[in-house]
């Protein structure tokens, strides 16, 4: 990452982790919601939200969700997380193989990508099973750089009630994690959601993350032209296509559900909706 970029991404950590604490209390009352609930995976972004979140509140709950693709360390992690935190009866380990087989099996699919969304999709219905009986928020672990590239499974990890580092990239989560006393062990680890053996987030997307946040600063917030990005970082201008086009693609995990408007319109036999309504969405 060069300088240039490196300065615009430096954060107040104290001021930046102050003002997420204040949220998450003012969103609970808000919502009348007693706490919130998270999915603590062991990772950078799931440890920095379990620290913002017992800072915030004494009524919060971690739920560790293992499967046969979770390395050994990211439990050990996790714990050290709970320590950290004082957490201790304040969650749970509830394996998921059991329940991801029973589902994939039937589908009858053994397709590591189909089976590893059905992963984080059984975490979603388990976190927000926990947080109905407890009368809390599901607390989401997303940052901006991975909801801008559309890392996260749809209705899975992407399904929550509130993102508190979701305008964070990660080398800003880094930072931040740096700043509470996460352990250096997990805030310099290689990213993953683990929901098969061996997968790491820069391995299957082909890029490291200090390279993803400067081109999405550059591309999407100074609004900088892909040769000038490429040449400003020492690129091949195809990097910065591959970025732009995952995060085309993956608008629609940003978005509400597309909804055909029919209000007002007179349908007929001979009925044709507008071209000039086709994308229209009124929530924009």
């Amino acid at each position: 990452m060069i300088e240039y970029v490196r300065r615009a991404l430096a954060i107040d950590c104290e001021a930046v982790s102050r003002y997420l604490v204040e949220r998450l209390r003012e969103y609970f009352e808000e919502s009348g919601a007693a706490g919130g609930v998270l999915g603590l995976s062991g990772g950078i972004d799931s440890s920095v939200v379990a620290v913002l979140l017992a800072r915030a509140t004494d009524n919060f709950f971690f739920l560790l969700m293992p499967s046969s693709s979770t390395p050994p360390r990211d439990i050990e992690d996790a714990m050290k997380i709970i320590k950290l935190t004082r957490a201790e009866g304040k969650y749970a380990v509830v394996p998921i193989d059991e329940h991801v087989k029973a589902l994939a099996d039937a589908v009858g699919v053994a397709d590591k990508k189909i089976v590893g969304n059905i992963k984080a999709r059984v975490r979603m219905v388990l976190l927000y099973a926990y947080a109905q009986k407890l009368g809390y928020l599901v607390v989401g672990t997303g940052d901006k750089s991975e909801l801008m590239l559309g890392y996260f499974t749809k209705y899975g990890d992407g399904g929550v009630d509130i993102l508190p580092i979701g305008d964070l990239y990660k080398t800003q989560v880094r930072q931040l994690g740096r700043c509470l006393g996460v352990p250096e062990e997990i805030v310099a680890k290689p990213p993953s959601p683990a929901l098969w053996e061996g997968q790491t987030a820069e391995g299957e997307l082909g890029i490291d993350y200090e390279t993803i946040d400067s081109v999405l600063y550059l591309r999407y917030e100074e609004m900088r032209t892909r040769e000038e990005i490429a040449a400003m970082l020492g690129i091949d201008v195809s990097v910065v296509d591959k970025i732009d086009s995952l995060v085309r693609r993956s608008q629609h995990k940003r978005l509400p559900p597309e909804i055909f408007r029919l209000s007002g319109r007179a349908i007929g036999s001979d009925w044709r909706y507008p071209r000039r309504y086709w994308n229209v969405r009124p929530w924009v």
